[in-house]
């Protein structure tokens, strides 16, 4: 057997031991989860396709398998037995097709007889079949721009970065000459030949980098072309702008046109019609705002016209889906602090739709993500989808698109969560400054008795405008928090989407203003109930979440005795001259500040204007690999903690960027941080 196999299934049957003797979550059974990832609905729409990771600690690294499930209940069966297999497709021939080790393979759908189909030099990503099934697409990094390694080459051990513009490095790498392009092949009988680049030469990146992934390109409804997401900007230009564009590739002329040449923010997720005619994707309105409402655009590719069918509608949309019959479109948003499932009706004139004809699926204290595919069976409509909340990890569940149902399909790790205490959550409604309601969740300890004192950790989330939903984190896991004995609070401030989208919008340029009120009224309000420790409170965050327990800890008039800042802007002066996506600072801070007059982020929300009111203890955590907000701005904080004599602790992870991803550092950033909540709250 599998040795992955083997440790998970002990794992599970040492836990389903426990069963009558329930234990509080931990760093290491939390690492112990395995994570699932939904591939894909077979053909015959009978099985669901998923993959699951597990993590060993000894080897610092995660190890994936394919598994199959029927759909309408039954035991999974795993597929593979090497790791690592992705990206699974069904071939024109009815194989399994997936990516293995950088590579495209073919197997049976049990997974016997794998055979390596591609030879590239270097990895390919993603994987899509052109609906005649005579292409295959996919993306793969390219050299286009010369480095020193070019220039000389008898210095072949020399080990260096280079610039001259803008934007030389992103998120946690640095721009190296190499781009990822969308390649194209001749597709017969499990063999591909005469592959084409269709950006050669081109500089820019498809899928966008970091984050794009499959979404960014499809086949269109004939097969005979290629649509992609893309930014065609270069040096400052690009890093300014956040303008992407959908564009078209001609198989049969070889000639790409821009389809998107009036919309100027980004455009992304493009997904044909089931009849091929029409295109839809998500578009926000402004360019360099990254947090623009992402409205649903249908476009006429013949006729050339474009529809919003969302533009009326008060929230952002996050993913959507086509409806089988065309009829409708599916998608996802978040609303009041959690994720569901929408419909929107369509009309045949697409001018007529209507969002005030907009419905809500599901309704529920959980997030609904990761939307599959919609299956028919027997007269009844579903949506594979995963499923989420604070206190359990995503597992692949089936909507009823009728009555409101949810059916679990996987049970990855049902075994586990029995053994593990849960936590109870609250929605809790407070009262702002401005007399707004505020949602805030408070999550409470395993067996939590009221008559007892517990100590309180003020949850600051990123962003800014992050969504503080039911998400299950790895890493800022709530159940965990509350597991370590801490009542924890989470106002969903100016700034979290799903409020509508001018409280989504109110943070930008006021990071320092309403927001942090808004965490000050949320904790002044729930610190006062009787189970509260006021004298053990603290403030933890990430990203903007670091940034506010700095600004809380300079108007922290001795209300909070501990914080931790991860990664958090400390000097916004400093962070406009280093970071790389200009575009985030000039529209979040309001321009550089140097500008006359100065924006008002720097001097009214800067948290280095308030260093001299700093007095309680603090941890400050970065990573060298952050580029977005780099980790100088971690070493400033922590310099002048310890010159001003404040207990501080700084953690830095050489080999991590914004966030922790490798398993032994994420391990070791949880350790740190309940070592150092333990010293300073006890």
């Amino acid at each position: 057997m599998n040795k992955k196999l083997t440790l998970s299934l002990f794992f599970l049957l040492s836990l389903s031991t426990l069963s009558y003797s329930q234990t509080p979550l931990t760093p290491e059974l939390l690492w112990k989860l395995g994570r699932v990832n939904p591939e894909m609905v077979t053909a015959d729409h009978q099985n669901l396709i998923y993959g699951v990771t597990y993590y060993d600690m000894a080897a610092n690294k995660g190890e994936g398998n394919l598994y199959s499930i029927p759909l309408g209940g039954g035991l999974p069966k795993q597929i593979t037995k090497t790791g690592g297999a992705s990206n699974v497709v069904t071939t024109p021939t009815g194989k399994m097709g997936y990516l293995y080790q950088g590579q495209y393979w073919e197997s049976n759908w049990d997974g016997t007889k794998p055979k390596q189909i591609s030879h590239t030099d270097g990895d390919i990503s993603l994987l899509k079949f052109s609906s005649d099934g005579k292409y295959l697409l996919y993306a793969q990094d390219v050299k286009v721009a010369t480095t020193y390694h070019d220039r000389y080459p008898d210095l072949d051990k020399a080990n260096a970065h280079e610039a001259d513009d803008l934007m030389y490095r992103h998120w946690n790498v640095w721009e190296d000459g190499n781009f990822s392009h969308i390649f194209y092949a001749s597709y017969y009988n499990g063999v591909i030949t005469d592959a084409k680049d269709i950006m050669q030469g081109e500089p820019y990146d498809c899928p966008q980098q970091p984050m794009g992934g499959a979404e960014d390109v499809i086949w269109n409804g004939a097969g005979d072309g290629i649509i992609y997401v893309c930014k065609k900007l270069s040096g400052k230009e690009y890093a300014v702008s956040t303008n992407t564009d959908l564009y078209f590739y001609s198989i049969a002329t070889g000639k790409t046109q821009v389809l998107t040449t009036e919309l100027k923010g980004y455009d992304t997720q493009p997904m044909m019609s089931p009849k091929g005619i029409f295109i839809a994707w998500l578009s926000q309105a402004r360019n360099g705002y990254e947090a623009d409402k992402n409205n649903i655009y249908i476009g006429d590719l013949y006729a050339g016209k474009v529809w919003n069918i969302t533009k009326d509608w008060n929230e952002t949309v996050e993913s959507f889906r086509w409806s089988n019959d065309g009829q409708k479109i599916y998608f996802l948003a978040v609303k009041d602090g959690t994720e569901q499932l929408f419909e929107i009706p369509l009309q045949s004139d697409y001018s007529l739709v209507k969002t005030s004809d907009i419905k809500q699926i599901t309704e529920g204290v959980f997030d609904i993500n990761g939307l599959v595919e919609q299956v028919d069976d027997a007269g009844t409509s579903w949506m594979i989808a995963t499923k989420a909340d604070m206190n359990h990890a995503a597992e692949i569940v089936r909507i009823n698109l009728g009555p409101k149902e949810i059916q679990q399909i996987t049970q990855i790790n049902t075994i586990a969560y029995g053994a593990i205490k849960m936590s109870k959550i609250d929605q809790v409604w407070v009262k702002t400054t401005d007399g707004k309601q505020m949602l805030t969740w408070v999550i409470y300890p395993p067996d939590f008795n009221p008559d007892t004192k517990y100590p309180a950790l003020l949850y600051c989330q990123g962003g800014p405008q992050g969504a503080l939903s039911q998400f299950y984190s790895f890493r800022w896991n709530f159940q965990l928090m509350a597991a370590n004995g801490y009542v924890i609070i989470a106002p969903c401030r100016r700034g979290v989407p799903g409020f509508g989208h001018e409280w989504e919008e109110a943070i930008s340029t006021d990071w320092g203003g309403q927001a942090i009120r808004d965490y000050l009224s949320a904790f002044d309000s729930i610190s006062q109930w009787k189970f509260i420790d006021k004298n053990r409170c603290g403030v933890v965050g990430a990203s903007y979440g670091g940034y506010s327990a700095y600004m809380l800890e300079g108007q922290n008039n001795g209300r909070f005795k501990t914080f931790i800042a991860h990664c958090g802007v400390f000097d916004l002066k400093a962070m406009y001259n280093s970071t790389e996506e200009i575009w985030f600072t000039n529209f979040d801070l309001g321009g550089p500040w140097w500008n006359s007059p100065q924006p008002k982020s720097y001097t009214e929300s800067d948290p280095m204007n308030f260093i001299d009111k700093w007095n309680a203890p603090i941890m400050i955590v970065s990573g060298e690999k952050d580029y977005r907000i780099p980790y100088t701005q971690s070493l400033e904080a922590f310099q002048i903690c310890q010159l001003k004599g404040i207990k501080s602790r700084l953690l830095v992870f050489p080999d991590e960027g914004h966030w922790v991803s490798k398993a032994q550092d994420g391990l070791l950033w949880q350790r740190e941080f309940y070592r150092w909540l333990g010293e300073t709250l006890r």
